[in-house]
């Protein structure tokens, strides 16, 4: 039975859930009927329209090539979908690194035009100044260390972060430094867990992790790898919580042998179609 859709959840009970020690609960989201059904669940805190949605949803290998326009579609979609949810988007590739305007503007249009509640960045303390320039314009911002997909080129593809001594450091450094700016929470994704425990402990604001480890104040997960709809091997911090590509596949299969077999419509005497 469906529960009715979440109330309103504000920044200042996000950041309480953290000083509680009660677990935040994020999921992805890209459309509006798959938004309304994680957000009458009633579990779920935020809805992240990610731009995973790149690889997840429209088949391409990374997340390099989603634009603005496709982030501020799909936002709005999952707004439609979750009128009263508490909706992070991300600001795609190159739509906030050039400048703290370019970014501003970015941000504006996937709260005004796709309804988003806070925006998502990538990076730690070279984009400190652009995190304090939306939070001084009055936009939420949700940082994102370690696996940074929009910067898999340059990291050396999908792999686990921060691994030396110095790259730790600089983590930290990151975190403090998005903090400093204003940032709201930051996702900790691909980083070893005892780091996360160091940065989830140093934070004052929530620290969301993505294959980080327990010692987080929440995870977040993509939806379409916990529901088995991703298509191939998902990555090895996710779980598969159901199998929805057997299923439609076999919805499918039914329909198909239906229609051949003259059996679909239903009751319906042949020649009267």
């Amino acid at each position: 039975m469906s529960k009715q859709p979440s109330r309103i959840l504000r920044i200042p009970e996000i950041q309480s859930k953290k000083e509680r020690g009660e677990q935040i609960v994020m999921l992805t989201a890209y459309s509006s009927w798959m938004a309304r059904i994680l957000d009458e669940s009633g579990g779920i805190d935020m809805l992240l329209v990610g731009d995973s949605l790149g690889m997840v949803e429209m088949g391409f290998e990374t997340t390099i090539p989603v634009t603005l326009d496709d982030m501020v579609r799909h936002t709005r979609a999952v707004r439609n979908g979750a009128p009263r949810a508490f909706i992070v988007a991300d600001l795609p590739f190159l739509s906030y690194q050039p400048s703290k305007t370019q970014a501003l503007r970015g941000a504006a249009r996937l709260m005004q035009e796709g309804g988003a509640s806070a925006v998502k960045l990538e990076g730690g303390t070279a984009l400190r100044k652009t995190v304090r320039r939306l939070v001084d314009a009055g936009i939420p911002v949700m940082g994102h260390l370690g696996l940074l997909p929009q910067s898999l080129h340059q990291q050396g593809g999908y792999r686990q972060q921060a691994k030396s001594p110095e790259e730790q450091e600089q983590l930290l450094r990151d975190a403090a430094a998005l903090e400093q700016a204003g940032a709201f929470s930051i996702v900790l994704e691909s980083i070893p867990a005892d780091l996360a425990a160091k940065v989830a402990k140093a934070c004052r604001v929530p620290v969301i992790g993505i294959g980080a480890g327990r010692a987080c104040d929440g995870q977040v997960l993509v939806t379409n790898d916990i529901l088995g709809l991703s298509g191939g091997r998902i990555p090895g911090f996710a779980k598969r919580y159901a199998d929805l590509s057997e299923v439609v596949r076999a919805a499918a299969q039914s329909f198909s042998a239906e229609v051949r077999g003259g059996t679909f419509p239903p009751g319906e005497e042949a020649g009267n179609a």
